[in-house]
C-alpha cells in the first residue's frame, strides 16, 4: 500500500509570518490527515522544509498512518529547491536550510518500513496543501 502526501509552506513577507500545510491520503484517495498551522517567523524555504519535517513526524507518530501498512510515502512538493536538496542533487548553501535538511534525513530513517519518495509538482497540483497554509496565515492575521 502507498500513501500520498502534499506539503506546502509559505511566508508572508519572506521572511515573515509563516505556515505549513500537510495533506495525507491513502491509495484510494481517502483523506487520512490534514493540518495547516503557523510556525512563527520564517522564510518560504524554511517553511517548506518544516512542512516536510512535520509530515515525517506525523508518519512516525500518528497511529492511523503508522499502522496503515503502507510501505511507500509519495510526497508532492511544489518547491523545486527543497526537492532537489532533499534528493542530494543540489548543494545547500544556507546553514539554516542545511540544519533542516539534516532533520529531514534523520526523520526519514525513523519511519520503520515506510519509504518516502519526494517529487516536484506544479503549484496547480498542490492546491490542498497551499490552501491550508493560507487559511492558517489568515486565521493568525485575523486573530490579532
Amino acid at each position: 500500500m502507498e500513501l500520498f502526501a502534499n506539503i506546502d509552506g509559505g511566508a508572508r513577507g519572506n521572511p515573515g509570518p509563516a505556515a505549513i500545510g500537510v495533506v495525507i491520503r491513502d491509495d484510494q484517495g481517502n483523506l487520512l490527515y490534514e493540518e495547516g498551522s503557523c510556525i512563527g517567523h520564517a522564510t518560504n524555504n524554511e517553511a517548506e522544509y518544516r512542512a516536510l519535517i512535520r509530515l515525517l513526524e506525523i508518519c512516525e507518530t500518528n497511529p492511523v498512518i503508522k499502522d496503515s501498512g503502507a510501505t511507500v510515502l509519495r510526497v508532492a512538493c511544489d518547491s523545486l529547491l527543497i526537492v532537489k536538496q532533499v534528493l542530494g542533487e543540489w548543494k545547500i548553501k544556507e546553514a539554516r536550510l542545511r540544519a533542516l535538511n539534516l532533520e529531514v534525513q534523520k526523520r526519514k530513517s525513523l519511519l520503520n518500513g515506510i519509504t518516502p519518495r519526494i517529487r516536484h509538482v506544479p503549484r496547480e497540483e498542490n492546491k490542498a496543501a497551499d490552501a491550508l497554509v493560507n487559511r492558517a496565515l489568515d486565521e493568525e492575521e485575523n486573530s490579532k
